[in-house]
């Protein structure tokens, strides 16, 4: 006795359905994703903002300009890879559409205790609290340190 094994098939009405379920999906994400709408909940009010310059330095350190005095007021040294990876996202949007890094980004403390950073230039924004509390907390400290006078 012989014995066969042949596959065994979804059945034709179950295929049909899944692959309609797919079309719809793809349709429906591709629909939004060409409406430019921001499918985000709106923000909080402000609470506190500051505007900030990032520069790279020689020893490979970024240094944290308030833009409003000119004065550094914070350094990000190390791997600090999630500050490095946010601010070089942002930086690349720029390139990429033809701007400078003259213009500062704004960081945003929301009345709600979320924290926001955005770049006015692209109107890009990326919500730091989504990556969770700690990486939120590096941005924090930027926008809660007092500017020192220099002497």
């Amino acid at each position: 006795m012989r014995m066969t094994l042949e596959p065994k098939l979804i059945p034709k009405g179950m295929g049909i359905a899944v692959l309609s379920v797919m079309l719809v999906t793809f349709i429906s994400v591709a629909f939004i994703s060409l409406q430019n709408k921001d499918l985000r909940e709106p923000d909080a009010p402000t609470q506190q903002s500051r505007q900030l310059r990032f520069e790279d330095r020689a020893d490979g350190s970024i240094a944290v300009i308030e833009f409003v005095s000119g004065k550094q007021i914070d350094r990000v040294v190390g791997e600090s890879g999630f500050v490095r990876g946010v601010l070089r996202g942002l930086a690349q949007e720029r390139k990429r559409e033809g701007f400078d890094s003259a213009q500062p980004f704004v960081l945003v403390g929301h009345t709600d205790g979320r924290l926001t950073l955005s770049d006015p230039v692209t109107k890009r924004k990326v919500d730091l609290d989504s990556f969770g509390p700690s990486n939120a907390e590096n941005f924090l400290r930027m926008l809660t340190i007092p500017v020192k006078e220099q002497k």
